[in-house]
């Protein structure tokens, strides 16, 4: 019987590690998180008229830190800062909540700035909105964006809670509750959508404010920025759940809703 050279087994051990490892490089979970854009409901549809809360607080923490969205049957405004949940009421109290409650519609990502800017000096909102065009140079890229800083004003809305039957956002505008937020440090969470993905997002710039002490806040409406610094994480995916509800399998997705959108972003009819 013939002897086989200590090189082959050495040869054959060599092969079988680079099979496997090769093997478990190929089964190698992906992060489905990275770099993702992740909805809970479509915008359109939350716009329309969907507020009753579907998709619990705990799932969204999965997919993200950072974000916006509405509580259950549009009782103020919701954010999402650093794994914590914090909820806007009609009258511009903010508190942390739990995470055991829904939402009917939130968009998330797990925030990982690549850039930081400062900028000194007074920003109104146009120029704002101009500065960040500036920055974020790609028109179809999709933006999450924090800026931090002093805020000169801070004009913020919330809509009290309704109830059934539901109308359409932009119908139900003389329901919701300004508040002036004047010479406050805090935070604005946010994104910029490009027009390929509006109907299941919002297309262009969309904040939410919460002050440094975390007791006011809201949907951003009109603001001055003072002496902040801005931090971008460019996304490169998106994902969304569907709610499957009655309401949503009827909803009609052939109506256009841009203007409808425009006026709830902005609080006014256009």
């Amino acid at each position: 019987m013939k002897r086989i050279p200590l090189y082959c087994y050495l040869l054959l051990a060599t092969i079988g590690y680079s099979f496997t490892a090769a093997a478990q490089q190929k089964t190698k979970p992906v992060n489905t998180n990275e770099n993702n854009l992740f909805s809970a409901g479509l915008a359109s549809a939350f716009i329309g008229g969907l507020y009753d809360a579907y998709y619990p607080y705990k799932q969204l923490k999965q997919h993200g830190n950072f974000g916006l969205g509405a509580p259950a049957r549009l009782d103020g405004e919701l954010l999402v800062f650093n794994g914590h949940l914090y909820q806007t009421q009609s009258s511009g109290k903010t508190t942390e909540i739990a995470d055991t409650g829904k939402t009917p519609y939130a968009v998330v990502c797990f925030f990982r700035p690549v850039r930081v800017f400062k900028h000194t000096g007074t920003l109104n909102k146009a120029a704002f909105y101009s500065y960040l065009d500036s920055l974020l140079t790609n028109q179809n890229g999709i933006y999450a964006i924090h800026v931090s800083g002093k805020f000169k004003l801070v004009k913020a809305r919330a809509f009290p809670p309704v109830e059934k039957p539901y109308l359409p956002l932009a119908s139900m505008l003389d329901r919701q509750h300004f508040f002036d937020h004047a010479d406050m440090n805090g935070d604005l969470i946010g994104f910029r959508i490009p027009k390929l993905i509006e109907g299941p997002h919002i297309a262009g710039y969309h904040f939410h404010f919460l002050s440094a002490d975390k007791a006011f806040g809201g949907h951003v409406v009109d603001l001055t920025a003072e002496d902040i610094t801005v931090e971008i994480d460019p996304l490169s995916s998106f994902t969304f759940d569907i709610p499957q509800t009655p309401e949503f399998d009827h909803f009609d997705f052939a109506k256009d809703r841009k203007e409808e959108i425009k006026s709830v972003e902005n609080g006014k009819k256009q």
